[in-house]
């Protein structure tokens, strides 16, 4: 018995003993988790690249820390995207312009005559589904072709670089950029700590930092928006020759932005407002469309650039290699399920088609996998692809089976290959046939978690950037540093950012600290820090005029959407004949005045009303009409919102129009203007001053709509003096 009594008390001493192991063990975890690790506690050497058959090599499966991280990541958010989560979609074809043989064998581009069905989703990068449309981002530019030869899928992006060269610091890029953990704020901004901590330690990300603070962050609408495929990737032809390709997406349209103050207030009037507009486009028939551009080098070549073809934080120049435009997208049907479609479309780089292939570009080598991660989590399964938006048109045949949501009822006993068992349904490999091929390699490098030197360049092309921008565009990206950083807390951040920055220009990054309340920009302390590499390729170019937007303007007003302010007294003659040339030219006039219903004319009639001043203001407007009549511009003088809009307008520098007595409301306004209603100098820059006469006879019609057809007139140089 005492014996036993001390068998109990030496078991429970033990017990005691390893909990008491367990927890020293567990507060030593505790004390040395300033060490990153997987999530079994394996110490991490390096957190920056994945592991690669040799530097310039491709990813290796057996990285697992990397594949931890990204499959992690790909599982964070349900049911939603974790990333591109709020989008827009529509359906439509693409059609080449000629045969590509000369370098691929992707079947969709060898005839002109065939059309190939195709749905594209449109989404911002960072907010959640129920965030607004007209953020500060980057945003997806996905295609799913819909060919014989199966699904292709080109998953791009609105800008052709990106914040990181290596796909394991992806997550912690998405991470220091969706909202803090511990507050879930902000939605849908970068203007926050934790994002500029993050970019102000990885200089990397300084070119794409260029570009989401440009006007490209802020388009006007999907339709004027450029897409890219970021990445450099393969043509393939019936010789097993390989070209690398950069893929570009022009829209007809031209390339548009709205103002940064405009964009923050359609946010709030009209969270939908890019989602409204490709809805409305498509069902009034003004069909969207894009050019698809390639840039070709010849593999072996791509060293002659002067940088890393496989580098995804670095552009080729147009000047350099120019784009080729070898098809055209239409988007020409809504879904009829934003949910069914929109929302359950998978899209994966590794959707490919013979004839195309990848390159070794270490972001798209974890995008490969991270992917098809994500839409199986997303979508509740590996059988994503039975979904109808997902289906294939031509064939599919394997023997995969099961899994959750299968929708396919395959017969017989045989579910593998090679087999002897099937009745004459199993399907065999043939090695002749023309399928998916990759092209040759020859990989004879030691594996490695390391970068190529090629990648260290991370100031060049940005600067390249910058000295491309017009005079506007850079006082835009100058405004756009000093809102982000102004609504950082840490000064030290700040300081960081601009620090980086004189290394992109000094001057940018002067103006840019100038309100920030730090130090004057260091280069000297940027260089110490984790990340930078002091190696700068010498540019060949001193600026790239593709590069920025007002060399993309446009031609045309189709779709623009165009104000006429109406008031009681006002004279319909005057602007009739300008509302009729504008729809003729595509353009969408809309009435606004202070309630609903009509106004009484200056001849007594009735003149409907389509919008009020309180729903629709100035910034759902690409331009406006003040038109003519002293009772009309009398009472629009007394409307404040009526004033307000105009003034609003003008601030972010729209084409307005005013005839006859609508000049008037501009003197009230402050604007420059003589005796007689005389304009004293020539009008700021897009405004158009006529009378009734000019109307009638066409001229003014042919002037407004030039300006409109320009979208916006950036130059107007006392903007900031108005109170709007």
């Amino acid at each position: 018995m005492l014996t036993t009594k001390r068998k109990v008390a030496g078991s429970a001493k033990n017990n005691d003993s390893a909990k008491n192991k367990l927890h020293q063990l567990e507060s030593s975890r505790e004390e040395s988790s300033n060490l990153l690790t997987t999530n079994q506690g394996l110490q991490i050497t390096d957190n920056h690249n994945s592991l690669k058959a040799g530097p310039r090599g491709p990813t290796l499966m057996e990285d697992f820390i990397l594949r931890e991280k990204l499959a992690h990541f790909a599982h964070e958010r349900i049911p939603e995207r974790a990333v591109y989560a709020r989008g827009s979609g529509a359906h439509g074809f693409f059609k080449p312009y000629k045969s590509m043989a000369p370098y691929t064998t992707a079947g969709f581009l060898q005839d002109p005559g065939v059309e190939t069905p195709v749905f594209v989703r449109f989404s911002t990068t960072t907010g959640q589904a129920g965030s607004a449309d007209t953020v500060r981002d980057a945003r997806g530019f996905a295609v799913k072709f819909y060919t014989q030869e199966g699904n292709y899928d080109l998953v791009g992006c609105s800008m052709p670089v990106f914040f990181v060269q290596d796909a394991i610091k992806f997550p912690d890029l998405m991470h220091a950029l969706k909202p803090e953990p511990n507050c879930g704020m902000p939605q849908a901004s970068t203007g926050h700590d934790t994002f500029w901590d993050f970019a102000s330690l990885m200089p990397e990300s300084t070119h794409m930092l260029m570009w989401t603070m440009s006007d490209r962050a802020i388009p006007r609408s999907f339709r004027m928006m450029e897409g890219f495929g970021v990445h450099a990737f393969k043509f393939i032809n019936a010789g097993g020759d390989a070209h690398f390709v950069k893929f570009h997406w022009k829209p007809k349209l031209g390339v548009h932005a709205l103002a940064w103050d405009e964009a923050q207030k359609i946010a709030g009037k009209d969270p939908d407002f890019h989602r409204r507009d490709l809805w409305e486009a498509i069902e009034s028939g003004h069909f969207p469309e894009w050019e698809l551009g390639v840039q070709i080098i010849d593999a072996g070549k791509e060293g002659e650039l002067g940088f890393d073809i496989l580098d995804p934080t670095k552009l080729i120049p147009e000047s350099q290699v120019p784009v080729q435009l070898i098809g055209r997208l239409t988007l020409n049907r809504n879904p009829d399920n934003f949910f069914a479609e929109t929302e359950q479309i998978a899209f994966n780089p590794g959707h490919l088609v013979p004839g195309i292939d990848f390159s070794n570009d270490p972001l798209l080598q974890g995008r490969l996998f991270a992917y098809s991660e994500t839409q199986r989590s997303r979508l509740g399964g590996a059988n994503f692809h039975e979904i109808p938006i997902n289906r294939s048109v031509c064939p599919m045949h394997n023997f995969q089976r099961d899994g959750t949501h299968r929708q396919t009822i395959l017969k017989g006993r045989v579910a593998y290959e090679p087999n002897t068992l099937g009745n004459g349904s199993e399907f065999r490999i043939d090695g002749a046939a023309q399928g998916f091929k990759e092209s040759p390699e020859v990989t004879d490098s030691s594996k490695s978690r390391g970068r190529s030197p090629s990648f260290d360049d991370h100031f060049s092309q940005a600067t390249l950037f910058w000295n491309s921008q017009s005079n506007a565009e850079k006082d835009h990206i100058v405004a756009a540093f000093r809102f982000e950083l102004s609504r950082v807390e840490q000064v030290n951040i700040r300081q960081r950012v601009v620090d980086n920055l004189a290394h992109v220009d000094m001057k940018l990054a002067s103006r840019v600290a100038a309100p920030l309340g730090i130090g004057t920009p260091d280069p000297k302390a940027a260089a110490g820090r984790l990340g930078f590499r002091d190696h700068r390729i010498a540019n060949k170019l001193d600026e790239e005029p593709s590069l920025r937007m007002a060399s993309k303007p446009g031609t045309h007003v189709k779709t623009r959407r165009v104000a006429v302010l109406v008031a009681d007294g006002v004279e319909p003659a005057s602007v009739k004949r300008l509302m009729l040339d504008l729809a003729s030219a595509g353009a969408v006039c809309k009435t606004v005045s202070h309630q609903l219903g009509s106004v009484s004319t200056a001849g007594g009639r009735q003149m409907p009303v389509d919008h009020t001043f309180c729903t629709m203001p100035s910034v759902m407007f690409d331009a406006v009409i003040v038109p003519g009549g002293a009772p009309h511009i009398e009472a629009l003088r007394g409307m404040g919102s009526a004033m307000h809009f105009v003034m609003e307008a003008y601030k972010h520098c729209k084409p307005i129009c005013a005839i006859n007595e609508g000049v008037e409301l501009f003197a009230a306004l402050g604007f420059a203007l003589g005796k007689n209603l005389e304009v004293v100098a020539t009008p700021a820059a897009g405004m158009v001053i006529a009378d009734s006469r000019k109307v009638i006879d066409g001229q003014v019609s042919q002037d407004f709509i030039a300006a409109v057809a320009l979208h916006r007139h950036w130059e107007r140089l006392d903007v900031e003096g108005i109170a709007a």
